[in-house]
């Protein structure tokens, strides 16, 4: 792969080449990315998306929302820092291309702004019952009419393949979703490939899918106009990573580590003394001892301690990620950037003690079987319904149950397949709150 490629700055539908030395430095290709998803729709819903604890109303837990400024923050350095250290060893790409360090900086921010652009609500455990309902639940019915690659997309439903979608999907009037370049594209697709085959190696890159059997088209497109090299045989497809997208899942890694540990203590469910034991590991040759001893409050100690854990992660990642430059840009680097990393041991403890005392929490756990019967109940009503329009065959009900979907998603969909991703993609973009309204309408508040 070559930098040249990868730094894009094409949109779909465009028919001339965009050239980053004509590109106008106030309003520079790839912050537009970043301002186009921050007024979206689909990013605004993530304010009353779970991060951790579904449905909180405590003012310092982190949404979905706030989790995606963080990351897009810690992006944003990571890609400066290694922008800088690229165009010193490739300084052809400034001098010929006129790429600059921050453009780095701008493409990882605006990619890992939208990381979680497509995740449904209720946390990861939307993604799973939205696969339950069709695996398990009444939506299994509809197995025999489905492709084996379209049924994956469902019993598997993947937010990264879902924020794909929201990004690059064509609607009436709306040519591209928000023509985002395809630098940022490809630093957003942390797995770049189809639903299956499922986990074909053990490469990070294989560990999940990126886009739907709707979005194949649009998905090859970006990844052969970046030159990502292809890595799968036959009808299937699949590609080595965008290596912004190191960068990007880097930049999660760090926040849901450290920022989330942050969250379990100070709720209460993880000890003030866990922090100092475990944060201190990371933060131990930075950390001003009286500085620290000069905070009063545990909220002030913990989040002095986890600035400096986040700086020495960063610093940790960028080295990483320049001792492997070469293996990255040959498709040969397997490894998320954190697993190779000086912390890596230290990262696994963090998680460790958040999977028992937060993620595993009583809390979480009852809203967690909550988001189970909601989302369950929402597929099975609209996916009824609109197959049955489709069919000629619906009822009042199903016609009363249609009203309730928004204008935009009031469309037809000609394949099965279509219809039902269709339907799983809006109960997708609800927040936390609307589902819970909406389910309440559907059930009658039963």
């Amino acid at each position: 792969m070559q930098w040249e490629q990868l730094l894009s700055l094409k949109r779909q539908g465009d028919t001339t080449k965009r050239l980053r030395r004509e590109q106008d430095d106030t309003r520079l290709g790839f912050e537009v990315d970043y301002d186009r998803i921050i007024f979206s729709s689909a990013f605004r819903s993530l304010q009353d998306k779970t991060q951790v604890i579904p449905l909180s109303k405590t003012d310092f837990v982190h949404t979905r929302l706030t989790h995606s400024l963080e990351v897009s923050v810690v992006g944003r350095s990571l890609g400066r820092l290694v922008g800088k250290k690229i165009i010193e060893k490739h300084p052809y790409l400034a001098e010929v291309h006129g790429y600059q360090p921050n453009d780095f900086g701008a493409i990882v921010a605006a990619a890992a702004l939208a990381h979680d652009i497509g995740n449904p609500p209720f946390g990861h455990s939307g993604e799973k019952a939205i696969g339950e309902y069709f695996k398990n639940g009444n939506g299994f019915k509809y197995r025999a009419h489905l492709k084996d690659k379209e049924w994956q997309d469902l019993i598997e439903f993947e937010g990264n393949a879902n924020g794909f979608s929201l990004l690059t999907a064509t609607r009436p009037g709306i040519e591209g979703g928000l023509r985002i370049s395809y630098a940022t594209l490809g630093a957003f697709m942390k797995y770049p490939k189809e639903s299956l085959p499922k986990k074909p190696t053990s490469k990070i890159a294989d560990k999940k899918y990126g886009f739907f059997q709707a979005d194949k088209e649009s998905f090859q497109d970006v990844a052969q106009d970046l030159g990502l090299i292809p890595n799968k045989s036959g009808d299937d497809i699949g590609f080595e990573r965008h290596p912004l997208a190191y960068l990007v899942e880097a930049a999660d890694d760090i926040c849901y580590t450290i920022i989330d540990f942050e969250d379990g203590i100070n709720l209460g469910l993880i000890s003030e003394d866990y922090a100092l034991e475990y944060l201190i590991k990371l933060v131990k040759d930075n950390v001003q001892v009286e500085k620290y001893k000069s905070l009063t409050t545990k909220e002030d100690r913990i989040s002095y301690l986890r600035a400096l854990a986040i700086g020495s992660l960063i610093n940790d990642a960028v080295s990483v990620f320049m001792e492997n430059e070469e293996a990255i840009l040959a498709g040969k680097f397997p490894y998320a950037l954190t697993d190779r990393g000086s912390y890596t041991a230290q990262m696994k403890d963090i998680i460790n003690i958040s999977i028992k005392n937060i993620y595993q929490s009583r809390e979480v756990v009852e809203k967690e079987v909550m988001g189970y019967r909601i989302i369950n109940t929402l597929l099975d009503a609209f996916c009824t319904a609109y197959n049955n329009k489709f069919e000629g065959v619906e009822s009042n009900y199903d016609k009363l149950i249609l009203k309730l979907l928004p204008e935009k998603f009031i469309t037809d969909k000609m394949t099965v397949y279509e219809r039902l991703l269709h339907i799983s993609h809006f109960v997708s973009t609800l927040t936390d709150g609307n589902a819970v309204l909406l389910y309440n309408t559907v059930t009658g508040g039963k």
